[in-house]
Order: C-alpha cells, then structure tokens, then sequence
C-alpha cells in the first residue's frame, strides 16, 4: 500500500502478522516499490527488478546499489501506524 506523509512517498506492507514501512522510491530510478512483488522478506522493483530487504531497507539485489529508508510500524487497536520522525 502506498501512503503519503509529510509529502513523502511510503510503501507499507504485511507479511503474515508482521507490518513494513520504507520508502516508496527505488534508490536506483524512479519506480514505486508500493508496486513490487513481496518474496522471502524482500521487495522486488517492478521496473528493474532490484530487491530490497523489508526491516532493514539494504540492497539485496542489482541494480540498486543504495538502501531505501525504512520505518517502525506498529498495529494497536486494528489500526496500524508508521512511526515517522522527520
């Protein structure tokens, strides 16, 4: 899911009970990864197909060479919220 704060792009998913929050924008060209596939705890680019892993944003997979941001996310009350401090 793609979510707008503060004016920045985030993409937020859930993987089994557990919840993710990064940056939308692929570090290597402007792709959303709110539009990627989810495999083995990484976030595939859907223009180029670089991988990234979902706690901690590292590049898993070429041809990104630069991490994306990640964010804690916490559900509480059927509500789930990004802990964001820009």
């Amino acid at each position: 899911m793609a979510v707008e704060c503060d004016g920045c792009l985030l993409a937020v998913f859930r993987v089994g009970d557990d919840y993710f929050a990064l940056d939308d924008i692929c570090s290597h060209e402007y792709s959303r990864l709110s539009e990627g596939e989810i495999l083995d705890g990484e976030v595939y680019c859907p223009k180029h197909g670089s991988r990234f892993d979902l706690r901690t944003g590292e590049v898993r997979g070429l041809p990104a060479t630069r991490p994306v941001s990640t964010y804690a996310v916490k559900e509480e009350d059927g509500k789930v919220w990004v802990l964001w401090d820009r």
